[in-house]
Order: C-alpha cells, then structure tokens, then sequence
C-alpha cells in the first residue's frame, strides 16, 4: 500500500509540474510575446499619431521633407540588430534627448515627446526601437531591463552623432519610463544630465503580479515564480531581477518624477516607492485625472512648461 500510495503521489506531483511548467510558459509568451504588431507596420503607427496629436503632422512632413528624421541601425553586444529614428535641431545645439516608448509601441509612437523637445524646445532627439518593437529586432520585448543596455549604446551613438559634447536628457514613458529608471542606476557619462520618467513601475514581478490578479484572479504562486525561473534560461533575466525600484536607488543624477493620479494600469502609488527611493534632487507632479500614459495628451501647456522647467536646470 505504501509504494502505491507513493507511486501515486509522484504521479500527482510530475504532472503538476509539468501543467505548472506549461503555465508559466504560457504566462512568459503572453507577457514577452504579446503577438501584437507592436508598431512594426510603420505606415500604420504614423497615421495613428497623425490621428491622436495632429498638430505634430507639419513638423513631421516638414522633416521628412528635406531629409531630417533619419533612421539609423546599430547591433548590441548580443547581436541583435537595433533601430532608431533621430532628427537634429533646426539651429546647431548640445541640448539633446534621448526618448524611449512603451510596452508594445514604437519610436514612431513617442513623437509627440519628439515634438515637445525639437520643435518646441529645440533639442537634438534620438528615439529607439525597443527590442521586438517597431524595427528592431529580437525575439521578445524585454521590459526594460536588457533595453537600458541597449539605450545606454543609443545614448553614446546620439552624443557623437551630435558633436560628441552633448548635454543629454533621457524620457520614458510607460516601459519607456521603467527603461529610463533601469538606465539612471547604470554608471553615466559625463554628458548625460538628468532624466524624466513618466508612469514608470517599479518592478517587473510588482507589475505582472498585477496583471495576474486583474486578468486572471489569481496569486502569484505558482505561476508568476514559474514565468520568472523560465525566463531566466530562455532571456537572461528575472522578473525579480528587473527592479527600476533598485536601479534609481542608484542615481545620483536629477530625476522629474510624472504620474498621473487615475493611472489604473501603473497604479499610481508605485510613483512615490520609486520617488522615495531616488536620491535628492528630483522632482514629483502628480496629474490630475490623468490615467495611463496621457498625462502630456492632456496636459500638454502644463506637461511642456514644466519639463522646460525641469531640464534647464541642468541643460543649456
């Protein structure tokens, strides 16, 4: 009776691995894999802009027409073929920007960004394809974490692309943002000046245990730790790894905090951890009414004067 009853227990214990197993590479795909277009028809990411910010339609054209929004590639340390998308100022300038996108979304879809730093603040700006986004290449989005590798190589192509003596603000938005603050804990070259980082999450677990709970109901054990250890030998990293919350501990340079106060997709209160965490100086404005990702869309008077008013600081 006993080895049946043990026979049995293995029985049970194998094939809950194994649908654990199955599960958490299915929770790693749809994470990492969305299967989305991920703003790689490009055609189609700028009509939606020209759509969702007309007024960035004449910069566009007027740039486009004399040959100034440039794309350029370049291959990371893995091998990966990457893309970005870069436009200099209308006069020579050091002032540059390097702006990053969010989770399924492109350089084409941050150009609204683009436009408040070229246009209307007349800066340099360079705006990478995240990993499996728009024309970069890749097999997965990578959260933020391998991408601040990434856009660390993108901000040294930028400052020699613009003379080699740059003044450099990075901005993020959504992943862009959590990108951004996985970047500030790196060790920084002298040309990089300060960030912004918009609705950004603290960590890679905080934000998926989330998303767990809200379009499955369920804890994270077992399949957030599942999805975590699986994505270690197949990406080389782990959810846990992948903290911005541990990586703005990091840095010692200026940081203008945004979140919008009815963001339901990055909660909101993941903002003031990630503030708290950041060392002195560094700025908060919390939007009003703002949800997700639309706190310039919105706000866009009060979104500019204020990043105006944060980067001169440090940028002129």
């Amino acid at each position: 009776m006993m080895k049946k009853a043990i026979k049995y227990i293995a029985i049970v214990l194998v094939t809950l691995l194994v649908v654990v197993t199955a599960a958490g590479f299915y929770m790693l795909d749809l994470s990492l894999r969305p299967g989305l277009n991920n703003g790689k028809d490009v055609t189609e990411s700028y009509r939606y802009m020209f759509d969702e910010y007309p007024y960035i339609k004449p910069w566009v054209d007027s740039l486009q027409a004399v040959g100034a929004l440039r794309d350029t590639f370049v291959v990371n340390a893995e091998g990966v073929q990457l893309h970005a998308i870069y436009a200099a100022a209308v006069q020579p300038t050091r002032k540059t920007a390097v702006i990053v996108h969010g989770y399924t979304d492109s350089s084409v879809r941050m150009l609204m960004i683009g436009y408040l730093y070229n246009k209307v603040l007349d800066y340099n700006i360079l705006l990478p394809d995240l990993q499996n986004c728009g024309l970069s290449g890749g097999d997965a989005i990578q959260m933020g974490w391998k991408d601040r590798l990434d856009v660390l190589q993108w901000m040294d192509i930028a400052n020699k692309i613009y003379g080699g003596q740059t003044q450099m603000v990075v901005h993020g938005i959504s992943m862009g943002a959590a990108t951004t603050l996985c970047v500030s804990g790196e060790p920084q070259q002298p040309y990089v000046k300060c960030f912004v980082e918009d609705c950004g999450y603290t960590s890679v677990w905080q934000q998926f245990e989330k998303e767990l709970k809200e379009m499955f109901g369920l804890p994270p054990f077992p399949l957030l730790y599942a999805a975590s250890a699986l994505c270690e030998p197949r990406y080389g990293w782990n959810f846990r790894e992948a903290s911005p919350l541990k990586q703005v501990a990091k840095c010692r340079l200026p940081m203008l905090f945004i979140h919008g106060d009815a963001d339901k997709y990055v909660p909101t209160w993941m903002v003031y951890p990630l503030y708290e965490a950041k060392p002195e100086p560094k700025e908060l404005w919390i939007v009003p009414d703002a949800a997700h990702a639309v706190s310039y869309k919105e706000n866009r008077d009060e979104y500019t004067r204020r990043v105006l008013r944060f980067v001169e600081q440090y940028i002129y």
